[in-house]
């Protein structure tokens, strides 16, 4: 055994490639894009290591070319879902008892696996899985997953060498095992990264894993199980069940072993989740650790100070990119009167300009919405502001579902900020926006505090730094991550640990140690060199 005091590489956030014209990425890319168009992958289960065809087949289409088959995968059903519950259990003891720079390794070696040969695969999975354009492909489903993959284990080390003071005669150790039991990750269809983080992170701490990726983003999510194989993660570390349907969770939610739910996705899906392991809490061998990060509605507030260039760049950027299908997406403004008349012709243009289509097409800044539900409740909201007193839709409002889930950039003002609108989660590239006047900034700081539930990302700009500073202390509660002068999207992890509380989740920060230490059980040893061999004390006598 290796008794080094071993230090992981330190991290460095991966550069982001640029996808210019006649460019070497760009080449690799396109091949790649060709590759998922020509074939279609068939994508088992994956439990204890053996690929398990259950026969029960799923479809994967591209989101902008619906009748375009890329992949079909065997969906999980009960007796899948028991056996993955039962190697995750077998693989238990050895995974938590090897050293953790073993483990670390794992992930380190799946990093560069990402960052070299499986990098355009991977990127183009995620463009036609998930119709995301090359740029948020690159940052997502690359560059994310990479740095969660290299970040991750230099925050383990630091936590591992976190240990309490030792008195003379004393020597006071802390271990943090892994949890007692199994963990469950449910992962979204928005990002690749959030499906490569939500396993591995538990897994990197000793724990092992029963996976259940979006159905809508299985093709990348294959992908990474692939990469995960080849980076040496030993059998039945972490099993991969795509398919199983929420109302059949209850099998792993009522196990007996279950030590925590690691998700992201809908709050109304966690809240579920919360109510059925509170209904089982006698079962369980221990606490469930239950950590989520469940969406947001997400504002922009504008001081009367703001740079109004600065603002229109943050609100496009914030609320369309990825088809504002991000949980940090800009989807509720608030502008001040001002600011609004020097902006606004040139943000209803830029709005109505955007290009939308086909991402293999580069010229494409936004692509479809993920799946036909998704595209009926955007086109609904966007024709009741088109029907409601007080509401405007004054760029984009068109969508179109012949070929893919397109629904056009849409803006929309309205004089009552407390339409449904400005409260709900759409999901979708729909900004609401609302002129406050001037003068009423204190008013529209409490307004942007009380009028939705979700508390994830939010913006302030301004160039007076009381404005600033007032605004930080005002909207503490109203955003886990709070961006000054910027759009509300794009955490790097290691420089902006992201989460929200309220509705938004357990505000357990991805990307930072806070998230690691979640699925770690302490363990305080104290060692007596030289015991005591008598029970008395000095105060016992009187003389």
């Amino acid at each position: 055994m290796n008794d080094a005091i071993v230090h992981v590489p330190e991290p460095v956030n991966e550069p982001v490639l640029g996808y210019a014209p006649g460019s070497p990425e760009k080449a690799r890319l396109k091949t790649a894009l060709a590759e998922v168009e020509r074939e279609v992958v068939e994508i088992p289960c994956v439990i204890g290591g053996q690929h398990v065809h259950t026969g029960h087949l799923r479809d994967v289409t591209m989101p902008h070319r619906h009748g375009h088959v890329i992949a079909r995968f065997h969906a999980a059903d009960e007796d899948t879902v028991q056996q993955a519950i039962r190697a995750a259990m077998r693989a238990r003891h050895e995974w938590s008892a090897m050293p953790w720079s073993a483990r670390a390794a794992c992930l380190l070696k799946a990093a560069d696996l990402l960052a070299g040969p499986w990098r355009m695969k991977m990127n183009a999975a995620t463009m036609h899985g998930q119709s995301k354009t090359c740029h948020q492909a690159e940052i997502d489903s690359a560059c994310e997953l990479i740095d969660f993959w290299r970040f991750n284990p230099a925050f383990a080390e630091q936590l591992y060498h976190q240990q309490p003071k030792s008195s003379p005669g004393i020597w006071n150790q802390q271990e943090l095992r892994s949890l007692e039991g199994f963990v469950f990750a449910l992962t979204p269809f928005n990002f690749t990264a959030i499906g490569g983080n939500l396993p591995t992170a538990p897994a990197l701490m000793g724990n092992t894993v029963v996976w259940k990726p979006a159905e809508t983003q299985v093709l990348a999510a294959w992908r990474t199980m692939q990469i995960l194989e080849e980076a040496g993660f030993p059998p039945g570390v972490i099993n991969f069940i795509p398919g199983l349907p929420h109302d059949k969770t209850h099998i792993i939610l009522d196990h007996p072993d279950l030590s925590g739910v690691h998700f992201t996705g809908s709050t109304e899906v966690f809240h579920n989740f919360w109510r059925r392991i509170s209904g089982n809490i006698d079962r369980y061998k221990t606490y469930p650790r239950l950590v989520g990060e469940t969406g947001g509605k997400d504002f922009v507030l504008a001081h009367a100070s703001a740079d109004p260039k600065a603002v229109l760049t943050g609100l496009v950027r914030g609320a369309y990119e990825y088809q504002g299908q991000k949980c940090s997406a800009a989807s509720r403004a608030y502008i001040a009167e001002s600011v609004w008349k020097a902006m606004k012709d040139e943000l209803i243009e830029t709005v109505n300009g955007l290009t939308i289509g086909d991402v293999s097409d580069f010229t494409n800044f936004c692509g479809a919405v993920i799946k036909k539900g998704a595209f009926d409740k955007h086109a609904k909201a966007i024709a009741e502001a088109r029907d409601k007193a007080g509401m405007k839709i004054v760029a984009g409002g068109g969508t179109d579902d012949k070929l893919g889930y397109f629904v056009k950039p849409t803006l929309i003002t309205t004089e009552d900020p407390m339409v449904r609108h400005m409260q709900e989660e759409l999901f979708g590239p729909i900004l609401t926006l609302h002129v406050y006047p001037d003068h009423a900034w204190e008013e529209t700081l409490k307004l942007v505090d009380a009028t939705s539930p979700y508390a994830l990302t939010g913006a302030v700009f301004a160039r007076d730094r009381g404005a600033i500073v007032h605004a930080q202390q005002e909207l503490r509660h109203a955003a886990g991550n709070f961006y000054i002068n910027d759009k509300p999207t794009g955490a790097v992890v290691g420089q902006q640990p992201f989460g929200g509380a309220r509705a938004s989740g357990t505000n357990d920060k991805a990307g930072s140690m806070l998230n690691l230490v979640r699925w770690t059980s302490a363990r305080t040893i104290k060692e007596t060199f030289a015991p005591p061999t008598h029970y008395r004390y000095p105060f016992l006598d009187e003389s």
